[in-house]
C-alpha cells in the first residue's frame, strides 16, 4: 500500500494557493521501489534529491540512473501530462538537446497515480555538475542564452491545455506579488520590490501582449542546469520541467538572466545571456527594450515567494531560501528608472 501524508497546509487565504505552499509527499523509499518494481519492473536503490514541491530520488540500477518523481497531489494532473509531452515534443524537435526523457510503464502509461493522490514518473538521469558550483564567467552566460534559447525554439508549436494553468513564479503574473512583500523582512528591499512592481503595472504589463508568446521552461536557475565537469563553460543538460507555462517567450531568457547576473557589472551580464539566446532566436525590438525590466521583475519574484514560502515553511527555509542572496544583490544592482 501507498501512502501519502500532508503537513503544514497552507492557510485557506494564502496568495500562492496550494501548489507552492504545500509540503513534498512523505512516502517511504521502500514504498516508492515497490511503485517502481510493480509498474516499471526495475529494481534498485535510492538517493534523495532535493525538490520545491515533489519528492524526488536518483534512482540507481543495474540498467543505469534515472530520476524517480512522486508529483505533489495538490498538482493537477493536467500539469503532469504537459510535462511528459513536453519532453516528448522536445525529443521528437531537437533529439540532441540534453533533457530527460520519460520512461514509460510497463503498460505504457507515462505516470502512475498512486493511493492518496500522488503520480510517480521515471526519467532519464542527465549527466553534469550543477551550475551554481561552476565559477561565473562571460562564456558561461553567453552558453546559458544559447542553450535557452535552443530550448525554447525546440518547444515552439507545443501547446497543452495546462499550459495556462496559473503559477506565481511565471513573470507575466508579477502584479499579484504585492501581498507577498510584508514577509520581505529588510524594509529597503521590500521598497525597492515594491517600485518595480510598480513599473512592471506601468510599463511592462501593458506591453506584454504585443509580444511573441510560447509554452517556455521559465525556471532556468543554476539548480536546473548542469556543466561539463572538466569544463564549466559548457552546459551539459537542463532540468526540471514543472514550471513550463504559456508566456511572453522573453521571459525565459529573462529568468535565465536574472540567475546569471553579475551585481559587480550587472548590464554586460544581461547583455552576455542575450547575446548567446540571439545567436539562435533574434530579439524583436520590444523584446530587446524589455528584458532589463523583466529581469529585474524576476529577481523581485524570487524575493517575494522565497519570503513568504520560507516563514511559512521554516523546516524547508534553508532550500527555499537558496536563490535569496543572489537575487538581492542582483536586484540592489539594477537602479529602477524613475
Amino acid at each position: 500500500m501507498f501512502r501519502s501524508a500532508m503537513t503544514q497546509m497552507p492557510a485557506p487565504d494564502d496568495p500562492l494557493g496550494p501548489i507552492l505552499n504545500v509540503p513534498p509527499p512523505a512516502l517511504t523509499e521502500a514504498e516508492c521501489l515497490a511503485a517502481v518494481a510493480a509498474h516499471w519492473g526495475i529494481d534498485g536503490r535510492l538517493e534523495p534529491l532535493t525538490s520545491e514541491r515533489d519528492l524526488n530520488f536518483r534512482l540507481r540500477t543495474g540498467q543505469g540512473d534515472f530520476v524517480l518523481k512522486v508529483v505533489n497531489a495538490a498538482e493537477d494532473a493536467g500539469v503532469t501530462e504537459f510535462q511528459t509531452l513536453a519532453l516528448d515534443h522536445i525529443a521528437a524537435r531537437d533529439p540532441g538537446l540534453p533533457v530527460p526523457r520519460a520512461i514509460r510503464t510497463r503498460a505504457g502509461a507515462a505516470s502512475v497515480l498512486l493511493e492518496g493522490g500522488n503520480r510517480m514518473r521515471l526519467l532519464s538521469w542527465v549527466e553534469g555538475v550543477p551550475m551554481h558550483r561552476a565559477a561565473p564567467s562571460a562564456a558561461l552566460r553567453r552558453a546559458m542564452g544559447t542553450m535557452a534559447a535552443g530550448l525554447t525554439r525546440a518547444l515552439e508549436g507545443f501547446d497543452h491545455p495546462a499550459a495556462r494553468h496559473v503559477l506565481q513564479w511565471d513573470i507575466k503574473h508579477a502584479s499579484r506579488l504585492r501581498p507577498l512583500l510584508p514577509a520581505i523582512a529588510d524594509a529597503d528591499l521590500r521598497a525597492l520590490c515594491t517600485r518595480w512592481l510598480d513599473r512592471f503595472d506601468t510599463h511592462v504589463a501593458p506591453r506584454l501582449p504585443g509580444l511573441p508568446w510560447q509554452v517556455v521552461h521559465a525556471d532556468l536557475n543554476p539548480h536546473n542546469v548542469l556543466t561539463v565537469p572538466d569544463d564549466p563553460a559548457r552546459i551539459s543538460g537542463v532540468l526540471d520541467f514543472g514550471d513550463m507555462v504559456f508566456t511572453p517567450r522573453i521571459c525565459d531568457l529573462a529568468v535565465a538572466a536574472a540567475y546569471q547576473l553579475d551585481p559587480a557589472d550587472a548590464e554586460s551580464s544581461i547583455a552576455q545571456v542575450a547575446e548567446g539566446w540571439a545567436s539562435i532566436l533574434p530579439l524583436s525590438p520590444d523584446e530587446a527594450a524589455l528584458l532589463r525590466d523583466l529581469t529585474a521583475i524576476r529577481m523581485v519574484t524570487t524575493l517575494a515567494i522565497t519570503s513568504h514560502r520560507a516563514a511559512r515553511q521554516p523546516g524547508n527555509a534553508p532550500y527555499i531560501l537558496r536563490n535569496f542572496p543572489g537575487a538581492r544583490a542582483g536586484l540592489l544592482a539594477l537602479p529602477c528608472p524613475d
